[in-house]
């Protein structure tokens, strides 16, 4: 019998929206796998003895085994083995770099296209929603309850694991929708929000009780949640977006990328009849390279905008997504690489351009190049709306009521213990912005630790 994972090397390349019709609507773009595509992906795993790829995950799902599940048409064994270590395949499907994690170890990728695991996981994910897979199964108390501040990753994935072993917990969320930057931060033609809310579902059937419209710091202090519970986990993000501090950079037409996607994901701006619409503008300019970058270029793309994209690196240096930032010139975003925005432009109260300065690579042996000016070179690109995305800190509202030590405004943490007493921290809110996986290993690591405390 042929080995068809030792034969076929090129991957089964997900479908997707024709890029005409995605730029006029907020539909996720990528289709997902059918039974058929899904099959012959799965087909090509070699079921390694000793699995890399699981080495490469940072919540170490079992990869191969889920696979060999799919191979096999147990779809429902499939989803209990990803479900072991990640309760929240649907997410983690779509938005994980899995080319930079599981994928990058794959050993099919050596000769050729590494499995597509997120693609697979998804599927699994999916099929499991529509096939109502997930039997919540409550546990009784153990008489112990935790308050977990923020309903994101880290925070999701703490209290799912707390309440699977009996803590009662209790999900504290400053919005009045959960899922933290999966809400509001991620555009629903990459994470629609009825995945987010399917999976936030199936942990509040474990127990899970979520509060919103709570401000840690302000409509409560962490001294009384101390006082109604027997550990906190904090899982506040990082949320507060970075400035350059250029001249004019508090005009009228300036935002940061957190603002933009919060009106549309969170508040619906991309309605016309929203009480929060998004600045009117014709060409916007977006400054930064990352994953916000294309998420907030290809939402105001989709709102009818001509959008640039102004990087200081070359697109090999950009941290964006492969897949976002070819979705994005599918799309029509325009890319301007080795500038650095110096001044905002500004006439009659209006921007109208930024002034920017060339700049060019240098190897200095690290394995991502550094940048420097280019005297003489500033010159201006034209613009009625520019939008920061330049990364994110935690917001230090929280902490301002507190004594928990910090340094640079992130929380100094012990492995996940604070400078005070039972109380826990971990994701952005420790280590500044990341991924959603990474929050989520984080808010695992977590909930192990206050289980031994509580011990």
């Amino acid at each position: 019998m042929v080995d068809v994972g030792s034969v076929i090397m090129n991957k089964v390349v997900m479908r997707s929206l024709d890029k005409d019709i995605r730029v006029n609507n907020f539909e996720e773009v990528n289709l997902g796998y059918n039974h058929e595509e899904a099959k012959l992906e799965a087909e090509r795993c070699l079921n390694c003895p000793n699995p890399r790829c699981v080495t490469g995950c940072p919540i170490n799902i079992q990869i191969p085994k889920f696979i060999n599940a799919i191979k096999e048409n147990n779809l429902e064994l499939a989803y209990e083995i990803i479900s072991e270590d990640n309760l929240f395949p649907g997410i983690c499907g779509r938005v994980c770099p899995q080319e930079k994690q599981c994928e990058s170890k794959c050993v099919k990728g050596f000769k050729g296209d590494a499995i597509s695991i997120g693609s697979l996981e998804r599927y699994v994910a999916d099929e499991a929603r529509r096939n109502n897979f997930r039997k919540a199964v409550k546990k009784d108390s153990i008489g112990k309850s935790v308050a977990v501040i923020g309903s994101g990753p880290s925070g999701l994935a703490c209290a799912a694991l707390l309440q699977s072993n009996g803590y009662d917990t209790t999900v504290f969320e400053a919005f009045h929708k959960a899922g933290g930057v999966l809400t509001y931060g991620i555009p629903n033609f990459r994470l629609p929000e009825d995945i987010i809310s399917s999976e936030i579902k199936n942990l509040e059937e474990l127990g899970v009780k979520i509060e919103y419209n709570v401000v840690v710091g302000k409509s409560i202090t962490i001294d009384e949640l101390k006082e109604r519970h027997d550990a906190i986990y904090i899982a506040t993000g990082a949320g507060l977006p970075k400035f350059m501090g250029i001249r004019n950079e508090c005009a009228n037409g300036v935002f940061s990328a957190n603002e933009i996607l919060t009106r549309i994901n969170l508040m619906g701006a991309y309605n016309k009849n929203s009480k929060t619409p998004i600045y009117e503008a014709k060409n916007a300019i977006v400054v930064g390279g990352g994953n916000v970058a294309m998420d907030a270029a290809r939402s105001l793309r989709r709102l009818g905008m001509n959008v640039t994209i102004c990087y200081r690196r070359s697109r090999d240096e950009m941290p964006a997504r492969l897949e976002e930032v070819n979705h994005a010139y599918e799309e029509g975003i325009n890319f301007t690489y080795l500038v650095n925005p110096k001044e905002i432009i500004v006439e009659d109260n209006k921007v109208t351009g930024i002034k920017v300065v060339d700049m060019e690579l240098i190897d200095t042996g690290e394995s991502r190049k550094s940048v420097r000016e280019i005297n003489g070179s500033v010159h201006d690109i034209s613009c009625d709306m520019v939008v920061m995305a330049l990364g994110t800190t935690p917001n230090p509202t929280l902490l301002k009521t507190s004594k928990i030590k910090t340094k640079d405004n992130l929380i100094i943490v012990d492995g996940t213990k604070t400078s005070e007493d039972s109380i826990f921290a971990g994701g952005d809110a420790v280590t500044g912005a990341a991924t959603v996986i990474l929050a989520m290993e984080a808010g695992k690591k977590a909930a192990h630790e206050i289980i031994e405390y509580l011990k």
